[in-house]
C-alpha cells in the first residue's frame, strides 16, 4: 500500500477517531428496536475490523493502484474478490454471534443485524465514503501539483524572457553608445569647439543608459526628453545640413514604456539618412493615449542605393524586444519611396 504510510503518525489520531465514530454508528444502528446491548456491542466490535480491512483495501490499495492509473479491468476483478471475502467475513460474524451469544434463539438477535443485505450495505457505505474522500483528496492534490508545475513553468518562461530582454538591451545600448562615441571622436579630431558640449550631452545619455534602462518601464515623457537630448547632439554634428521636426501628441501623462524603445529607430534615421539638396530631413511623430502608442520616423533617403536604410543590429534587436514585450499587440511597418524612408510602429496597450 504505497499510498498509505503508517509512519505518518500525524494522521493516526484522525483514523482512530474516525473508526471510533464508525463503531458508535454501528452500535446505534444495530440497537434499533433491540434491548440486547451485549449482542450489539460484540457484533459491532467484530464487524468493525472487517469494515476497516475492506475500507483500507479499497481506498488505499485498489483505487490508487488501479483507478488512479486507469486500469479499471483489474480494479473490477480485485474488487469482486474483495466483496466476496468481505461477504464471507460478514457471514462469519453474523453466524458466529448468533451461535455464541444468543443460545441459538433468533428472537435474541437484534432485527437490524439479522438481514445480511442491511449489514453489507452498512459496511460498504463506510467503504464508499472513505473511498470517495480518498479520490477527492487525490484529485485536489493532483490539481495543486499541476498548479505548482504551471507556476514553475511560468516562472521559468518569465525568467527566460527577462534574460533575453537583458541580452537584447546589452546589445542595443553599446551599439548606440559606439555610434555616439564615433561622432565625438570626429569632432575631437577636428578640434571642434562643440566637443565639450557633445561630451556633456553624452554624459546625460550615459546616465540614462546606465541607470534608467535597468528599470522595466520608464515614464514616456522621460523617454521623449532623452530623444530630444539625442537630437540636439546630432544637430551639433550635422550643423546646417540637418532639419528635424518632432511632433508630440500625448493624451495621457502617466504612460510608461520600456526604456530606449524609440531611440534605435531615430538613430537609424540619422545614420542611414541621405542628404538631398543639401539637407537631411527627419520627421518624428508620436501620438500616445491610454490604449495606443503610434510612433513614426521618416528620413530623406535615396532609392538608388539599396543599402541606404539597412536593418542594422539595433533594429533587429528592437524588433525582437518588441515581440517579447508586446507579443502580437504591435505592428512595425517600413516604407521606402524615391526620396524617403519611414518606419511606423503601433503598440496596442
Amino acid at each position: 500500500m504505497n499510498d498509505f504510510q503508517f509512519s505518518n503518525f500525524k494522521f493516526v489520531p484522525l483514523h482512530i477517531l474516525f473508526w471510533v465514530g464508525v463503531w458508535f454508528f454501528f452500535v446505534y444502528f444495530f440497537s434499533y428496536n433491540s434491548t440486547n446491548s451485549s449482542y450489539v456491542f460484540y457484533f459491532s466490535s467484530f464487524l468493525l475490523p472487517i469494515t476497516m480491512g475492506t475500507t483500507y483495501f479499497f481506498a488505499y490499495f485498489l483505487i490508487p493502484k488501479y483507478v488512479f492509473r486507469s486500469n479499471y479491468k483489474l480494479f473490477i476483478i480485485y474488487g469482486i474478490f474483495a466483496i466476496v471475502f468481505s461477504t464471507y467475513g460478514i457471514l462469519l460474524t453474523i453466524f458466529g454471534n448468533f451461535i455464541f451469544l444468543t443460545n441459538l434463539k433468533v428472537t435474541n438477535v437484534p432485527p437490524m443485524s439479522r438481514n445480511y443485505i442491511f449489514v453489507l450495505i452498512l459496511v460498504y457505505l463506510v467503504v464508499g465514503l472513505v473511498s470517495f474522500i480518498r479520490v477527492l483528496k487525490k484529485n485536489s492534490e493532483t490539481i495543486a501539483k499541476n498548479v505548482r508545475l504551471e507556476n514553475k513553468l511560468l516562472e521559468g518562461n518569465l525568467r527566460l524572457k527577462d534574460q533575453e530582454l537583458q541580452y537584447l538591451k546589452k546589445q542595443i545600448h553599446p551599439h548606440f553608445l559606439f555610434n555616439t562615441l564615433n561622432t565625438i571622436y570626429g569632432f575631437a579630431i577636428a578640434r571642434s569647439e562643440h566637443t565639450p558640449e557633445l561630451i556633456l550631452k553624452l554624459s546625460n545619455l550615459l546616465d540614462y543608459i546606465l541607470y534608467q534602462v535597468q528599470k522595466p518601464l520608464v515614464p514616456l515623457q522621460e523617454e521623449l526628453a532623452h530623444i530630444e537630448e539625442y537630437i540636439s547632439l546630432e544637430q551639433i554634428r550635422f550643423k546646417d545640413t540637418l532639419q528635424v521636426t518632432f511632433k508630440k501628441e500625448l493624451k495621457s501623462k502617466n504612460l510608461q514604456i520600456p526604456p530606449m524603445l524609440f531611440i534605435p529607430f531615430i538613430e537609424n534615421a540619422f545614420k542611414h539618412g541621405t542628404i538631398l539638396l543639401g539637407t537631411l530631413e527627419i520627421a518624428i511623430q508620436i501620438q500616445a493615449s491610454e490604449e495606443t502608442i503610434f510612433f513614426e520616423v521618416t528620413n530623406t533617403a535615396s532609392k538608388l542605393n539599396s543599402n541606404t536604410n539597412p536593418i542594422g543590429l539595433g533594429l533587429q534587436n528592437i524588433e525582437k524586444r518588441l515581440q517579447l514585450l508586446y507579443k502580437n499587440n504591435f505592428t512595425l511597418v517600413s516604407e521606402q519611396t524615391k526620396n524617403s524612408y519611414s518606419i511606423k510602429l503601433t503598440i496596442h496597450l
